[in-house]
């Protein structure tokens, strides 16, 4: 049976009022893009993409939204929690030059994959995109990879104003790559999908899971792909089949919910 292993929690950050890392023991192998089935003792269990990876210890980034983020919020160093994974399919890093995109807080996935790709000498241009400058994180951790990083905010508190996608179509009239990287909002992903024309794309998916295994279905998009396992990230080629992607998802009792 695949049981939750337990750990310990070795460090917390908190990266703004409302989102925290929370770095445990793990030596599995993890690519970014992959996720973590993270138990709670005594309240629930939930996916976390793995925002942080290292031989023996990985991290997950988190915004405080529901009573099972919150109660992960709590925690504190030393306690510890369950982990199953890591599960489905990671970001495939390659190509001369790449461009990242996040938003929110799809910025945790999409550190670590920039992070990768820096390891592999790969030129990239990262584009992170908040409502306002109070949800920026991991700004300086990307700045210290000595990657160019650029700035969207919704209130123009910082950087550009306006959207990351807006910022984005900019960036690609200005220089030429060979792919594109994204996670975040749905819709921000469907207009990158539409804006990318001949550039391949990747772009990391959310839906609800129960199991992260593929057996309960909950998770499916399209023609039977299952988030967990055929995903969370899928290509152009794949996405481009997807009729859901960009459209709606569906909650906890399987009901459709537009975005």
């Amino acid at each position: 049976m695949n049981y939750p292993k337990i750990t310990r929690i070795v460090r917390i950050t908190k990266e703004n009022p409302e989102v925290k890392t929370i770095y445990f023991e793990n030596d599995e192998k993890a690519k970014p893009g992959q996720f973590f089935m993270i138990w709670i003792p005594g309240n629930d269990e939930i996916p976390m993409s793995v925002s942080f990876i290292d031989k023996k210890i990985k991290g997950i980034t988190f915004k405080k939204v529901g009573d099972a983020t919150k109660s992960l919020f709590n925690l504190k160093e030393g306690q510890k929690i369950g982990i199953r994974g890591p599960f489905g399919n990671g970001f495939k890093i390659k190509g001369k030059k790449i461009l990242f995109i996040a938003g929110g807080t799809g910025i945790a996935t999409i550190t670590a994959a920039v992070e990768e790709a820096i390891r592999n000498n790969i030129s990239s241009t990262v584009i992170f995109g908040v409502k306002t400058k109070n949800e920026l994180f991991f700004e300086e951790r990307i700045k210290k990879l000595g990657t160019e990083i650029l700035i969207s905010t919704d209130d123009g508190s910082k950087g550009y104003k306006g959207y990351a996608t807006d910022l984005a179509k900019q960036t690609l009239k200005e220089q030429k790559f060979d792919q594109i990287i994204t996670c975040g909002p749905e819709i921000m992903m469907k207009k990158l999908f539409d804006l990318s024309k001949n550039i391949s794309l990747q772009a990391s998916l959310e839906r609800f899971m129960k199991c992260g295994m593929g057996l309960c279905g909950q998770c499916t998009v399209g023609n039977g792909l299952r988030v967990c396992v055929e995903g969370p990230v899928f290509d152009k080629n794949v996405l481009k089949d997807i009729e859901d992607f960009g459209k709606f998802k569906r909650d906890a009792s399987g009901r459709k919910v537009k975005f």
